[in-house]
């Protein structure tokens, strides 16, 4: 390729903080709950790279087809590949994507076509504009998208505002279902690599949860992770998750409460130690307790059943029947939609 800019290269990257800056210096995006990529085009010859600085178009042929079909030739855009099913994001079906096998990943995408949300632009027609501050780059990216995007593309401009009070009801909105808010400095250029101008903040995700079992730690008859569990329709209980991150002088003392409560099954839907991408060889090893303890967690993501990544134990909820602790809770509202783009 002879673009100004060529793979493999940094994305810039955030800092994550608790609360939205203030200031006329900053620029205020949604977080889309998708894969953070780099496009890359010249000619007839198009690259998407991975945040990772990987690869990624062997996974979407039709993003591939959908930029090529852009008027424009020569550019390099900062985006998120996302898959729309029935107007909200679904990062499961991402994760599906990253498949060997090419028959399944044409298959999966004939079904699910994936999309681009395109926020900055660091190259166009043979011009570096990583170079310049964001307010300048968003003013090229608008006109770009003016002239080769549309509301109903496959390549999309995401929103973008200076108005705090939006960026707000961003992050606090179900209507919006967003993962977060991203802020930028409007005066700074590109920072490859970098995360001093620019923030994320996340929203606040709780849960309520059966405890339906524990695992001791390693080479330890002290507790080591609480297992979550959530009912289904059908009053099962599903094993989600867990958390762990507990106080070493905490330990003794939630072993004795939790062994009190220890009873089969546990779970009487999924239970832990089934075949999945989270299997390890302690994964049998569990516990099992009656329906009687319930905690509120704090989690990032929930998806295929469960939560992606271990969650932070927020307190005990004695008040709250374990009847209540339903997949509702992350299950309404949760999911990013694609709402804010027809605004």
């Amino acid at each position: 390729m002879n673009l100004p800019i060529q793979p493999p290269y940094p994305p810039m990257e955030a800092r994550t903080v608790e609360h939205i800056p203030a200031g006329d210096e900053w620029q205020y995006e949604p977080k889309w709950d998708g894969f953070r990529c780099l496009v890359f085009r010249d000619g007839g010859d198009v690259y998407i790279q991975s945040k990772a600085e990987k690869p990624l178009g062997r996974y979407f042929p039709e993003v591939e087809a959908a930029v090529l079909a852009l008027r424009a030739t020569r550019f390099v855009l900062d985006g998120e590949i996302v898959i729309p099913i029935g107007g909200v994001l679904s990062f499961e079906e991402l994760l599906h994507r990253i498949h060997p096998a090419a028959s399944r990943v044409q298959k999966l995408s004939r079904e699910h076509p994936a999309m681009v949300l395109v926020f900055d632009m660091l190259a166009d027609d043979g011009k570096n504009l990583a170079e310049l501050p964001l307010r300048e780059r968003r003013a090229r990216l608008e006109s770009f998208a003016e002239k080769n995007l549309s509301r109903e593309g496959d390549v999309r401009l995401s929103p973008a505002t200076t108005d705090i009070a939006t960026a707000n009801e961003w992050l606090t909105s179900v209507r919006g279902g967003l993962d977060g808010v991203i802020a930028k400095r409007l005066d700074l250029p590109y920072q490859s690599g970098e995360r001093t101008g620019m923030q994320k903040i996340k929203r606040l995700r709780t849960a309520d949860c059966v405890v339906g079992g524990f695992r001791y730690g390693a080479n330890s008859k002290q507790v080591g992770s609480m297992l979550l569990g959530l009912y289904d329709d059908e009053g099962l209980l599903h094993h989600v998750g867990f958390t762990s991150g507990i106080k070493a002088a905490d330990r003794a003392a939630l072993t004795n409460k939790l062994e009190k409560h220890i009873r089969e099954p546990g779970f009487t839907g999924r239970a832990p130690g089934g075949p999945s991408r989270w299997s390890t060889e302690r994964s049998e090893q569990w516990i099992p307790l009656a329906p009687d303890l319930v905690v509120e967690v704090q989690y990032d993501h929930f998806s295929e059943g469960r939560f992606r990544h271990g969650t932070r134990f927020l307190r005990w909820r004695p008040d709250k029947d374990s009847q209540q602790c339903t997949f509702e809770q992350v299950t309404r509202g949760g999911r990013p939609s694609l709402r804010l783009l027809s605004e």
